[in-house]
């Protein structure tokens, strides 16, 4: 089991109010279901273990940085082990393709120490092999980061419900600092990368992506890391032709980023 880690979350205020008014988790394990969520989809990685992801482009899939980092060499995985599945459901994908290229945040570093910087920058974009063209599984836009006490909703797959997604469509952002959103939404482990969605006028727009599940004075949330210009960054970093899988290096090592102060007493896990 991966240990609890230690984060510092200045400002962080939660009611009981707040989180009694979450939706429960609805499993997406009918067509009818899910039919308007085929485009999120579980990444199986080197048949060892899997994520969330969403498809924003017939051709891009966003999710989190740690998804494509090995915990035992912490270094990045080959992403050509990875496949994504669309909508996947009960051992059926509305779409089955393998990774050509994938992108992290230059500043993200995988590391055992936890800080907000390291939750902010945990994104990722992968250019698949093949554009997704089955008219079924359509692409989500993106939207602004949204406010405290806004409402959002998450659809991610899990430990528990590794074979079909689910929804929360319901839950709320508790706090907004430093590029790091914190939510009430219900995640655990493999929803790592699952989209946080708003949904103004009916419509669902992804506005985060998970990256950690926490504790805050015994109280379960969510982190999710900001898009906006980090997003347009990854685009940016795809367009220049970057994202082409490059082994370490035999001397290659990483820069360990140290831990901040916990002075809410909030701990942390990749879920």
């Amino acid at each position: 089991m991966r240990r609890w880690m230690a984060i510092s979350l200045v400002a962080f205020v939660a009611t009981t109010a707040a989180f009694a008014q979450d939706a429960r988790l609805k499993q997406l394990d009918s067509v009818d279901d899910g039919r308007a969520w085929e485009a999120v989809g579980r990444l199986d990685i080197d048949g060892t273990g899997f994520c969330t992801g969403a498809l924003i482009a017939p051709d891009l899939v966003l999710t989190a940085a740690h998804c494509l980092f090995s915990k035992a060499s912490k270094q990045r995985i080959n992403h050509e082990t990875v496949k994504f599945l669309a909508g996947w459901r009960n051992g059926r994908a509305s779409a089955y393709r393998n990774v050509r290229r994938a992108v992290v945040h230059p500043d993200y570093i995988f590391d055992d120490a936890a800080s907000s910087q390291r939750v902010r920058n945990d994104i990722a974009l992968l250019e698949l092999e093949r554009p997704i063209r089955n008219t079924t599984v359509t692409p989500f836009d993106t939207a602004a980061r949204p406010e405290k006490g806004d409402r959002v909703g998450v659809v991610s797959y899990a430990k528990d419900r590794s074979e079909a997604p689910s929804l929360q469509e319901v839950c709320g952002v508790l706090a907004r600092q430093e590029g790091v959103l914190v939510m009430s939404c219900n995640v655990d482990f493999g929803s790592s990368g699952a989209p946080i969605f708003t949904f103004d006028e009916g419509v669902p727009r992804i506005v985060s992506v998970v990256s950690a599940k926490a504790e805050v004075k015994g109280t379960k949330v969510a982190l999710g890391t900001a898009l906006g210009e980090p997003l347009e960054l990854l685009k940016a970093a795809l367009d220049a032709g970057q994202g082409v899988f490059q082994p370490a290096g035999p001397g290659a090592h990483r820069i360990s980023v140290g831990g901040e102060r916990n002075e809410t007493g909030a701990k942390f896990i990749k879920p």
